[in-house]
């Protein structure tokens, strides 16, 4: 098979304009970070989804200990969140001691069900970890009023829902603090990055200390400080100007590229329509209350065998196409650690049956129907 008929699960969308802002970082000599790139993107992201304060990170994983160390989680406190989820949810606050408390998801949307969540709340529940799955909202008004009423925080998980809404708030601008990601796989990247969302003004100074190896240099580069020194714990987490100069051209190609997501992700949703009417697989579902960036395209097949079929099937003819997170509950670290979890029969299934399909701003329509094609094949 040519190379040129591979069809990639995703795949960055660049022009020349990435090209442009790092020759301009190399002509300025300034490649650390904090500099005019990262803090033109702060300013973006803070003008463009309405947010008290954006902080640029290294990763999405960065920003989640962060965040884990700005609540003070520690080991006397419980952390709910969905082990349908990427392990750095939980890495973030198991870092810091604390107890995991795995909760169901909701069959359509695959993201945190309330209902399990609010069975899993104790007296010594800190936080709870809504993640935005495939860019679709959580069901953020059940949690919310969760959270008023058992007084929690909540930490917005949002890797894959830069530029998507729950209602007419951005995700990530909900909870207490929220977290973005910019690697390489996500819709708008820097290669590596991510972001810290501040949604309380109280977080903010020690946010900056932390995220500055625990110093207050950035008191002393506005000159509210004659000299910087050791102020907090903290760690490296600024990124490079080089990676801020690629996610400052990409910023501006926000709508652009949500705009051709869309149209893929509608293209399936046409093409697969006579499969899904005949049972033959689940296709996403998007809820009124939430405006989609259209991170990926998950289906549902009817088991684990079909869906490792497909998937073999559709590599086999040069089309990328994978599961996704193995549930951290059923998870070797699971056992180390000692968690007790109930069964999760929602994740248990959804994890065995799910198939993610290319999805990526620049998909073409001939390749979009290339892979329904296959896909028919193989299930009929």
């Amino acid at each position: 098979m040519a190379i040129d008929d591979h069809i990639p699960l995703s795949k960055p969308y660049t022009d020349v304009e990435e090209l442009n802002n790092l020759s301009s970082c190399l002509d300025a000599g300034k490649l650390s970070g904090d500099g005019k790139f990262t803090k033109l993107c702060e300013e973006q992201l803070q003008d463009d989804y309405n947010a008290d304060r954006v902080l640029l990170t290294t990763s999405c994983t960065a920003a989640l200990e962060l965040c884990a160390h700005l609540l003070e989680v520690g080991p006397s406190d419980e952390v709910i969140l969905p082990s349908f989820t990427f392990v750095s949810t939980a890495n973030a606050f198991l870092l810091r001691g604390a107890r995991l408390v795995f909760a169901d998801i909701d069959p359509d949307t695959l993201n945190l069900d309330p209902v399990d969540v609010a069975k899993k709340i104790t007296p010594a529940t800190k936080v709870m970890v809504p993640v935005h799955y495939a860019g679709v909202a959580c069901d953020m008004a059940a949690l919310l009023d969760l959270a008023e009423r058992h007084g929690l925080y909540i930490v917005e998980d949002a890797a894959q829902g830069v530029a998507a809404k729950w209602k007419d708030r951005y995700l990530g601008t909900i909870g207490a603090l929220g977290t973005f990601s910019f690697h390489d796989t996500k819709n708008f990247t820097s290669g590596e990055g991510g972001a810290l969302v501040i949604n309380r003004a109280l977080f903010e100074n020690r946010a900056e200390i932390l995220r500055e190896k625990g110093t207050n240099r950035q008191q002393f580069i506005l000159g509210n400080v004659d000299k910087y020194t050791w102020m907090d714990i903290g760690s490296s987490y600024i990124p490079s100007e080089l990676n801020a100069a690629v996610l400052h051209a990409q910023l501006q190609k926000v709508n652009q590229i949500t705009s051709m997501r869309k149209r893929a992700h509608e293209l399936y949703d046409e093409l697969l329509d006579p499969l899904c009417d005949r049972g033959l697989l689940e296709r996403p579902i998007i809820p009124a209350y939430a405006l989609s960036n259209y991170h990926l395209y998950a289906i549902r097949l009817a088991d684990s065998a079909v869906r490792d079929g497909m998937m073999t099937h559709l590599n086999a003819n040069g089309i990328a196409a994978t599961f996704h997170y193995i549930p951290l509950h059923t998870s070797p670290m699971r056992k180390k650690l000692g968690i007790v979890n109930g069964a999760l029969p929602v994740t248990e299934s959804s994890a065995a049956r799910l198939l993610r399909l290319p999805l990526y701003a620049g998909l073409r329509e001939d390749q979009q129907r290339r892979i329904v094609t296959v896909m028919s094949k193989y299930l009929t």
